[in-house]
């Protein structure tokens, strides 16, 4: 297969282990590669049924999913022909269970929050956006799930180092640890990934970003 270009390499790709049990997120460059080393094949959801392909019946396919299902799908061109990015690769070797713990960090806190402000309510971007203490670690808080929110700088200035309800200030919802990967729960809501939702029901399914 020759290098595809750039375009559509950046969309992403839910890996499976051999158990169809979700594991990670990865780009359509290194599902690419693993499918081109014969380590994973594609797995596609097709009116509630699974199909699996290897890279060539893959490719052989996408010309089809190009003439007739071109809005449903991203495509990479290579020298000779566009191929389709896959939404979903199950590993052929690996049978390991996913992780089941959520990694606390900030962006799985912003994207839990939906990158709100649980004190005013409002949606901000990234970068206007900070981790507040609900309780301030100088008044014993810790650094968990149940005790970190997103804060406008804002409402951070307002709350400084008190107890919310010292500085007049009430949550917009009380802070939880999710059991799903919030990431995946926020990029579950375009229609692009709804494949994804037949292997994320089950709420010990942890999937981590890469």
């Amino acid at each position: 297969m020759e290098s595809p270009s750039v375009s559509g390499l950046s969309c992403n790709v839910l890996v499976l282990n051999r158990l169809y049990m979700a594991l990670r997120v990865v780009s359509a460059r290194r599902a690419f590669s693993l499918l081109c080393r014969n380590l994973a094949e594609v797995i596609s959801v097709e009116n509630g049924a699974y199909y699996a392909y290897n890279i060539d019946s893959w490719t052989e396919i996408s010309q089809l999913k190009a003439q007739f299902e071109r809005e449903n799908h991203d495509f990479v061109r290579t020298v000779r022909y566009e191929i389709a990015v896959p939404r979903i690769i199950r590993l052929l070797g690996y049978d390991r269970l996913p992780r089941q713990d959520v990694k606390l960090n900030r962006r799985n806190i912003y994207a839990r929050d939906h990158n709100v402000c649980q004190y005013c309510g409002k949606r901000f971007p990234t970068t206007e956006l900070s981790l507040d203490h609900v309780i301030p670690r100088s008044m014993g808080g810790k650094t968990v799930w149940e005790n970190l929110v997103c804060a406008c700088v804002y409402c951070n200035a307002r709350k400084g180092g008190r107890a919310p309800r010292e500085a007049g200030l009430h949550l917009a919802r009380p802070p939880r640890k999710p059991q799903r990967n919030p990431v995946i729960n926020v990029r579950l809501g375009s229609d692009k990934y709804a494949s994804w939702k037949h292997f994320l029901d089950h709420a010990y399914w942890s999937v981590e970003l890469k």
